[in-house]
């Protein structure tokens, strides 16, 4: 992660990163380009007005504007692949499975389950980020997975109540898991009718579409939420994740998934690398540990 020191060298950043100029980022906020020019250089700060709508247009988080928008700025780190932010070198790192364990019972009052009729544009906005501009899946899938899963398709917001993450998950069929796990079909191919009532089946299974957060803190917060869904979940299950980013990797080996397959490194747009990877199994090991 980079450290950042005001909003005028984020800015700038954003930008290259984005491959935009400061005309592009001022249509993208409706404001002129001279005013974009003046937040670069620091000669004057967003207003607050502005703050919110910068967030939601760069899916910047609001508290990395809020930290650096500010007369006395307060450093922040930020990195722009994995599109997370920190205050302190220690918590940049992602912490291993254990801080799961040790911090299990901590909740923020920040999550609700996900509203599709308030909550897709800047779900499909950020899920375009995710998946590398592939095509997310439908409103209407989304929308049959939160009427079955509730509980676990969330959405957290910081505390000015603006975006700042969410977790997706999808109750298969076990016909459209072996396409998946079979590589017979992709995310993007799911259907209202890959879906299924988990509570009928004899040995459900969940897919792990997505879970991303602008912190450290708050992704974790979300799979406390899921995690603990599966700790009460009373059956046999089967838990399955299709992964790109190489944040993922190993927490996904400590909470006891296995490695199905994998492709080889790829780039994206922005030349970043990704590994994607799929991985099934359950969390009956890792929850072993409660009861140590």
């Amino acid at each position: 992660m980079k450290q950042y020191f005001s909003i005028g060298e984020l800015l700038i950043d954003y930008r290259h990163d984005r491959e935009i100029s400061q005309l592009d980022l001022s249509s993208l906020i409706n404001v002129d380009v001279r005013t974009i020019q003046r937040w670069e250089k620091d000669i004057t700060l967003i207003k607050p007005d502005k703050e919110k709508e910068l967030a939601e247009a760069t899916l910047l988080p609001y508290q990395l504007i809020r930290n650096l928008n500010a007369s006395v700025p307060i450093p922040t780190f930020y990195d722009f692949r994995i599109r997370k932010y920190s205050l302190t070198v220690l918590n940049n790192e992602l912490p291993d499975a254990k801080w799961l364990k040790d911090r299990v019972k901590e909740m923020a009052k920040r999550i609700r389950t996900i509203d599709v009729s308030t909550d897709m544009d800047i779900l499909r906005k950020d899920l375009m980020l995710q998946k590398n501009n592939r095509e997310p899946i439908s409103r209407a899938v989304l929308a049959r997975a939160v009427e079955l899963l509730p509980t676990i398709n969330l959405i957290i917001m910081d505390d000015h109540n603006n975006y700042s993450g969410h977790c997706i998950v999808l109750p298969l069929n076990k016909e459209a898991y072996r396409k998946l796990r079979e590589r017979e079909m992709v995310e993007a191919d799911i259907q209202i009718s890959d879906l299924a009532n988990y509570k009928t089946m004899d040995h459900p299974v969940f897919f792990n579409y997505d879970i991303t957060a602008d912190c450290n803190d708050n992704i974790y917060y979300l799979a406390h939420s899921y995690l603990d869904f599966f700790k009460t979940l009373e059956t046999d299950y089967e838990f399955c994740s299709f992964t790109m980013r190489y944040d993922s990797y190993e927490i996904n080996r400590q909470l006891g998934l296995q490695l199905v397959w994998e492709d080889p490194v790829q780039k994206d747009g922005l030349g970043l690398e990704y590994h994607p990877r799929f991985y099934t199994g359950n969390f009956d090991n890792y929850f072993a540990q409660f009861k140590s």
